[in-house]
C-alpha cells in the first residue's frame, strides 16, 4: 500500500474521540440492459419490492444518465469515470469483437486496490485487460458460467456471502453486476428471450432455489413511447418483467446478506443499469431513450435525502469520481498517451447527498457496438435539449444480433415489408437513415420524434450546444474530434485539417 493511502485511510478511520470507526463501504448493482421497470420509477405494472424499498432508502435520480449505450464501452466508463473514446473500449469486449481499454488507463479497482480497498466482482465483467482491471475477489464469464454468476440469484447469495465472510480489516468495493434482464435469445433461446425461464424448475430449465417467478401477461405491461405497441413487443416486455423480478428478488439477497453481516450501516449502496432496454430506439441509441439510466444512491450518512427525488443531471461517469470522493481517495495525476494529463470529467455525486444540486448537463459518446456496427455519434444534454451528432448519417443505422432475432424487431420488419401499420413511432426508414444533427427538445417532445436542428428559430440553441459538446470532445481527446469532414492533425494549425469532402 502507498504511504499517503495508508495515512488516509487510518485518519478516515479515527473519529474525533479516537475511537475506532467501521470502515466505509461501497456496494455498486449494476443492472444488465435495465431501464425503469420499477415501481420506484412509477411503473405500476411490476412488481419489485426491494428496488422500491432500496429507493425509500436513498436518493433517487430522474435525470441520470449513461455516457454509451453499449454493454461493455458503459462498464468500461463506468470503472474508469472516462468516456469510451478516452478509455479505449470502443465495442464489446468478448469473441470476435475484442475491444479493450488502453493498458495506460487506471481503472477504478486499480485505484482502490493501491490505496487499500479490498475489491470483488460478481455477475459479468465484459471489460478487458485483465491487468487494467484486477479485482481481488472475482466470480465472473472468465471463470463461471455467466448464467451462474449472473441470473442464478441463490448462487449470487452464496458469492456475496463468501465475500463478505472473508472480509478483514480492510474497506471494501463490492461490484455485483447481474446477467439480467439482458435480452438470450440470441445465446441461449431454450430459455426463453430473456432467459426468463432459466432456472423456473420447469424441465430442462433447472432450479434457482430463492427464487420465486412471476409471470405477467402481455396486457399488463406498460410500452414505453419509443417502443412499437404490437402484440410481440408486449410478449417481449412481459418476459424482460419477469427477468427484472428475478434481479429484484436478487437484489434483496444481497442486501439481506449485507445486514446480516453488519455492513448495512457502513455502505454506500449504488444502483443502476448499463445503458438503455434492448428495444427499438433503446440500446446502442444516444437518444434519451438509449441512454436515461434508473439511478438510486442509498447513503446511511444521509437519511435526510432518504426518499427523495432529485432531477440534477448524472451521469455514469461520475460513479468514478463518486467512488474515490466516497473512500477519500485522490485521482492521480497521470497520461495514457504523450504528455495529455487525464482529467475526469465527470463528478462526485456526494454533494448530492447533502442538498440539491443545479448540474444539468451531460455528455455522451459512442463508436460500436459489435464489431460490425461501426456508427460513431455524440451528444449533449443541457437542460431539456438534447443535440445528437451522427458522424457517419449517410450509412444506415446498425442492428444488433441481439436485437435482430427478438419477436419484437422480427415483427416490426414483418409488418415493414407486409405495409402494415407498425404501432410505432417512426418508419424503420426514418430509424435507419438519420441527419447528421439530431437537436430536441424533450420537455416538449418526450419521444423525441421531431428534429429542430434545421428550424432557424434554434440556431443559437443549436449553436450553444455544438460548442458544449466539441469542448468536452477536445477536453477529453476524441480522435473523432474532427469527423466527419476533417482530419485530425496535432502538429499542425489548425489541428482539424479540412477533407473537402462535401459533408
Amino acid at each position: 500500500m502507498r504511504p499517503w493511502a495508508l495515512l488516509l485511510l487510518l485518519l478516515g478511520a479515527l473519529p474525533p474521540g479516537g475511537a475506532a470507526a467501521p470502515a466505509r463501504n461501497v456496494l455498486l448493482l449494476l443492472a444488465d440492459d435495465g431501464g425503469f421497470e420499477s415501481g420506484a420509477y412509477n411503473n405500476s405494472a411490476i412488481h419489485t419490492p426491494n428496488l422500491d424499498a432500496l429507493a425509500r432508502r436513498g436518493l433517487l435520480f430522474q435525470n441520470a444518465f449513461t455516457s454509451v449505450s453499449s454493454c461493455s464501452p458503459s462498464r468500461a466508463s463506468i470503472l474508469t469515470g472516462l468516456p469510451q473514446h478516452q478509455n479505449g473500449m470502443y465495442g464489446l469486449h468478448q469473441d470476435v469483437h475484442h475491444f479493450n481499454s488502453f493498458d495506460g488507463v487506471r481503472s477504478l479497482p486499480q485505484l482502490l486496490s493501491h490505496a487499500g480497498v479490498r475489491t470483488g466482482i460478481i455477475g459479468k465483467k465484459h471489460v478487458g485487460p485483465g491487468a487494467v482491471y484486477p479485482f481481488d475477489f472475482a466470480y465472473t464469464e472468465e471463470n463461471s458460467s455467466v448464467l451462474q454468476v449472473g441470473r442464478n440469484i441463490t448462487r449470487i447469495k452464496e458469492l456475496v456471502r463468501r465475500f463478505l465472510q472473508s472480509q478483514d480489516e480492510r474497506p471494501f468495493f463490492l461490484y455485483v453486476a447481474f446477467h439480467d434482464p439482458h435480452r438470450c435469445g440470441h445465446s441461449q433461446p431454450q430459455y426463453g428471450p430473456f432467459c426468463e425461464k432459466f432456472g423456473n424448475g420447469q424441465s430442462g430449465m433447472g432450479w434457482i432455489p430463492d427464487w420465486k417467478p412471476q409471470i405477467y401477461q402481455p396486457e399488463q405491461v406498460q410500452v414505453p413511447p419509443f417502443v412499437p405497441d404490437t402484440p410481440a413487443a408486449r410478449e417481449d416486455l412481459a418476459a424482460q418483467y419477469t427477468t427484472i423480478g428475478r434481479m429484484d428478488q436478487g437484489i434483496g439477497l444481497v442486501l439481506q446478506e449485507l445486514r446480516h453481516a453488519g455492513f448495512l450501516n457502513s455502505t454506500l449502496v449504488i444502483y443502476t443499469s448499463d445503458n438503455g432496454i434492448p428495444f427499438p430506439g433503446g440500446r446502442t441509441n444516444l437518444y434519451r431513450s438509449g441512454t436515461a439510466q434508473p439511478l438510486l444512491l442509498s447513503s446511511p450518512e444521509h437519511p435526510r435525502r432518504w426518499g427523495q427525488v432529485s432531477p440534477a443531471f448524472a451521469s455514469l461517469l461520475d460513479l468514478t469520481p463518486t467512488i474515490l470522493d466516497w473512500f477519500s481517495i485522490p485521482y492521480p495525476a497521470y497520461s495514457i498517451f504523450g504528455k495529455r494529463r487525464v482529467q475526469l470529467t465527470g463528478k462526485s455525486l456526494l454533494p448530492a447527498l447533502e442538498s440539491e444540486q443545479p448540474w444539468a448537463t451531460a455528455f455522451l459518446s459512442q463508436s460500436q457496438h459489435e464489431v460490425t456496427m461501426y456508427y460513431p455519434m455524440r451528444a449533449v444534454q443541457h437542460h431539456q435539449y438534447r443535440l445528437v451528432h451522427n458522424l457517419h448519417y449517410r450509412m444506415p443505422f446498425p442492428i444488433d444480433q441481439d436485437l435482430y432475432v427478438s419477436p419484437t424487431f422480427q415483427d416490426l420488419l414483418g409488418r415493414t415489408r407486409a405495409g402494415q401499420p407498425t404501432h410505432w413511432n417512426r418508419s424503420l426508414q426514418q430509424y435507419y437513415y438519420r441527419p447528421r444533427w439530431e437537436l430536441f427538445d424533450c420537455s416538449q417532445d418526450p419521444a423525441e420524434s421531431h428534429n429542430l436542428a434545421p428550424e432557424p428559430r434554434y440556431a443559437g440553441v443549436l449553436q450553444l450546444l455544438r460548442a458544449q459538446l466539441l469542448r468536452w470532445q477536445w477536453d477529453t481527446g476524441d480522435p473523432w474530434v474532427c469527423a466527419p469532414d476533417a482530419v485530425l492533425e496535432e502538429k499542425l494549425s489548425p489541428q482539424c485539417q479540412p477533407l473537402h469532402n462535401e459533408l
